[in-house]
């Protein structure tokens, strides 16, 4: 299991190293900027909401990642249509941060007077970032060979959701 791990960070990275690479750095990336925008949301009067699942979520992301690293083949041959669901997830999902902006958090950050975004994909759907998140959780794993990862992490991440949307939807209701 280990010389996988080393073998995805080769000299000559593969087409695998590299998807695993961007989802760590997007997913590291995306923590900088949600903790930055929670910080400043509590500081202008927020309040957060569902703070008792959060430290699963966490784990949950963390777990999928860590677990794809130590068993996926770094040659596996990428399958195309995959990639391309995959690369599409990601155009939503910088759709969904320019549209959000300053009010994208990991966590459920709440007050009566924040904005309720009503654009770009939020025009469409509730919740476009969560969509993306569960295309993930499956399509990568898919793409990577690991399809029973992508079935028991779907399954892990659809009963937080579950949780999740509720909370974040009773705390949506009250600013409506």
């Amino acid at each position: 299991m280990t010389e996988n791990l080393g073998a995805i960070f080769t000299v000559a990275p593969t087409a695998v190293s590299w998807v695993l690479l961007y989802i760590i750095v997007q997913r590291l990336g995306e923590l900088v900027y949600a903790n930055s925008n929670t910080k400043r949301l509590i500081a202008e009067g927020g309040e957060e909401f569902g703070a008792d699942h959060y430290q699963y979520f966490i784990f949950l992301h963390s777990a999928w990642i860590a677990i794809i690293a130590l068993l996926v083949n770094p040659e596996y041959p990428l399958n195309p249509a995959l990639l391309a669901i995959f690369i599409a997830t990601q155009f939503l999902r910088f759709w969904t941060l320019a549209s959000i902006g300053r009010w994208w958090t990991t966590r459920v950050i709440s007050a009566p007077h924040f904005d309720r975004i009503k654009r770009g994909p939020y025009k469409y759907i509730s919740h476009p970032n969560y969509l993306v998140v569960v295309l993930e959780i499956a399509i990568i794993p898919l793409l990577l060979g690991l399809p029973w990862v992508a079935l028991v992490f779907s399954i892990l991440n659809a009963i937080l959701l579950r949780h999740r949307l509720g909370v974040e939807n009773a705390v949506l209701r009250e600013r409506n």
